[in-house]
């Protein structure tokens, strides 16, 4: 009798947004189809494959980091191919190639089924397969498999962008913007949610223009409508929405309080004309508190999100105040701070009047003050409200606690809900009342459940909670 081979070991690093996650995830889904087995310990692992971020420079030099540490492994540990995909390998494949010769493949951003081609021939395969980014947007019949817990998922609708905002790079390595058919995010989200997937966060480059390129009446409401009507589906959220005037049809989605959650994610980052100018956004300061005014007007419950640059060149001391003034006067829910990187290839790589580095820190200390009693003073308004929170599993903070998040706490990148009940399932949504807020996070009591509604309960304790695959951000 033959005895049955063992299979191969691969271990996976996931760097930098949501974006690439989904591009992980479909390389997962190859090496499933390849018969790998999936490890946590890259000490184990025959096969490394770090999915690198691109985008600005603290991440290119985590990638670089990143990739130099696994290096080691084939070393110290079973590693026999490292493979190194994602933006940096498409931004940069001539320089990872001759700089990092302990690289044994190079995929670009979008060559993730290129992996099946490295796993099937192994040294036979090129080492250079670094593609053409626009030949490639994620379809249905390409393989993926969820890395995080399954009641959570990304669906990725479009890819590229095609603006030119003279700060981003991301066009020049991810190509102009591609959208999927409505049919074919239809059916991956009418999958998920068979699957047990409740929450659907859509993402893209820029998630606004999605349907522009298809023609007809493909665009972004027509596609929140077809997907609200799945059946399953609990929650659906948007992410990185342009600050472009916003459809009637999609504010009256988010203001119906149906699946589509009143969350907001919309990238401002500025608010003076003279940066917008600069940053090459496209539109002056007042289209920014028109949408913000008509939003809060029209969408109860509304959070919001949003991101400001700091330290871009010209940035004066009176523009930095503008920007705080601003973000007082729009008491957001949530607000990420980036500093400015000088990316070679874009607009303002070149341009004047730099910043200073100390300056910059700052400025980024500051807003971040005002940010966060903005955030504290927002959260305190939720005690003793009752709200619905979707059940993670078991606390970061105690395994005697469970964790969730409520509609306006999007995953990875907002606080949580601290329960203070173990009664619960993840990936069940169940009614709480808040009793205590700190900066960015809520605790909560669970509300009783009818009998009717009961399911068998899930103890804290190590070992369960919000399951992932092994894969490290």
């Amino acid at each position: 009798m033959t005895a049955k081979k063992r299979p191969q070991t691969i271990h996976f690093v996931s760097l930098g947004c949501p974006k690439n996650r989904v591009d992980t995830e479909v390389m997962l889904g190859v090496s499933d189809q390849a018969g790998y087995l999936l490890v946590e310990d890259p000490a184990q692992a025959e096969v490394i494959v770090v999915n690198t971020c691109g985008f600005i420079e603290s991440a290119k030099q985590e990638s670089i980091d990143t990739i130099l540490a696994l290096s080691d492994m084939k070393r110290t540990g079973n590693c026999k191919r490292l493979v190194v995909a994602g933006c940096l390998s498409q931004r940069y494949p001539e320089a990872v190639a001759s700089g990092m010769p302990e690289v044994d493949h190079i995929l670009g951003s979008s060559d993730m089924l290129e992996l099946g081609r490295v796993l099937r021939d192994g040294s036979a395969a090129p080492r250079m397969l670094v593609g053409n980014p626009a030949d490639y947007i994620f379809k249905l019949s390409d393989p993926r498999r969820l890395s995080m817990a399954r009641h959570s998922a990304y669906v990725k609708i479009a890819e590229g962008c095609s603006r030119r905002c003279s700060f981003c790079a991301i066009p020049s390595f991810r190509g102009k913007l591609r959208s999927r058919p409505i049919a074919d995010v239809v059916a991956e989200v009418q999958r998920l949610t068979e699957q047990g997937t409740v929450e659907i966060n859509l993402i893209s480059q820029d998630t606004i223009s999605y349907g522009r390129d298809l023609g007809g009446e493909a665009d972004l409401s027509a596609l929140c409508e077809a997907l609200v009507a799945i059946d399953g589906l609990r929650w659906l959220r948007l992410f990185y929405l342009y600050p472009d005037e916003l459809p009637d049809r999609l504010v009256s989605l988010l203001a119906e309080g149906g699946k589509l959650v009143p969350y907001v994610d919309m990238p401002f980052q500025h608010a003076t004309d003279a940066m917008l100018k600069r940053m090459r956004r496209g539109y002056r300061s007042e289209r920014q508190r028109a949408i913000v005014e008509r939003l809060r007007e029209r969408v109860p419950g509304l959070c919001m999100r949003t991101a400001f640059i700091v330290g871009h060149p010209g940035e004066r001391g009176e523009d930095f105040k503008a920007l705080c003034d601003f973000v007082r006067w729009g008491r957001f829910d949530h607000v990420g701070v980036f500093r400015y990187s000088p990316e070679d290839g874009t607009h303002s790589f070149d341009l004047d009047s730099p910043v200073d580095d100390g300056v910059t820190s700052e400025r980024i200390d500051a807003l971040m003050r005002i940010q966060r009693e903005i955030s504290r003073d927002r959260l305190a308004s939720f005690i003793g409200r009752e709200i619905d929170v979707l059940v993670e599993g078991v606390s970061d903070e105690s395994e005697f606690l469970l964790q969730g998040r409520h509609a306006g706490q999007a995953p990875e990148v907002d606080g949580v809900v601290l329960l203070t009940d173990d009664s619960a399932m993840p990936g069940e949504i169940r009614r709480a009342r808040v009793t205590q807020a700190a900066d960015y996070d809520l605790v909560a009591s669970l509300a009783p459940m009818a009998e009717s509604e009961r399911r068998r309960p899930v103890r804290a304790k190590r070992g369960h909670g919000r399951s992932r695959l092994p894969i490290v951000r």
